[in-house]
């Protein structure tokens, strides 16, 4: 009987950090006294979905389009969503990149995740801080770099996004004035890749 009472106690328990924390963590369902063999039990009864190893769902949660970022968010949280996954993100780009790219430091562990499918960018320090913004994404605090600074990233990476995603990217911020030239310059001068953005800030500029 005790038991019994224990066992429906940690399913009430754990149902209710489901439905106010959206995507819970298996960590935190144990720091809350919910044990493994609960969250499978209910798993297995259908009250709650596995969406990857060690993070959980309510099965009615309502999926957002950027779905996938707050998953990284959650098992990565110190990553901070970047290049075309940011520029997706903010909708200045059309292709919805098939991985999701997360920024970490140069010396931060880099978690191997079979879903969902991540690649990591390393970024000294003082640019992994800066340009950080916080978004929510069903009810998960997801880290994004701004329009500018995603912007003077996928330059500087721009031999593995591609100069013409990042042209583009610039091209829609600039047109619908989501980053001013002005902000561009700032982050591109930190990242040390103005050089190389100025001709395409000016001439698209002055289209």
């Amino acid at each position: 009987m005790a038991r019994a009472v224990t066992q429906r106690s940690q399913r009430n328990r754990a149902l209710h950090l489901l439905k106010h924390r959206g995507m819970t963590r298996l960590t935190e369902f144990r720091n809350a006294g919910i044990t493994a063999a609960t969250i499978s039990r209910l798993e297995e009864a259908g009250e709650i979905t596995r969406l990857t190893r060690g993070l959980y769902q309510l099965p009615d949660a309502k999926v957002d389009a950027n779905h996938t970022l707050a998953q990284a968010a959650k098992l990565v949280p110190r990553g901070v969503v970047c290049l075309t996954s940011a520029l997706a993100f903010h909708e200045l780009i059309d292709k919805i990149p098939s991985k999701v790219w997360l920024a970490i430091g140069s010396k931060d562990w880099r978690p191997a995740l079979k879903y969902p499918p991540v690649r990591f960018a390393r970024f000294p320090a003082e640019l992994l801080r800066s340009g950080v913004e916080t978004h929510d994404i069903e009810g998960i605090p997801v880290r994004v770099f701004s329009v500018a600074k995603t912007l003077a990233d996928a330059f500087r990476y721009r031999n593995t996004v591609g100069s013409g995603v990042a042209v583009e990217g610039l091209r829609a911020a600039l047109r619908e004035r989501k980053a001013s030239p002005a902000q561009i310059a700032r982050y591109a001068n930190e990242s040390g890749i103005w050089k190389v953005m100025e001709p395409y800030v000016t001439a698209l500029t002055h289209d």
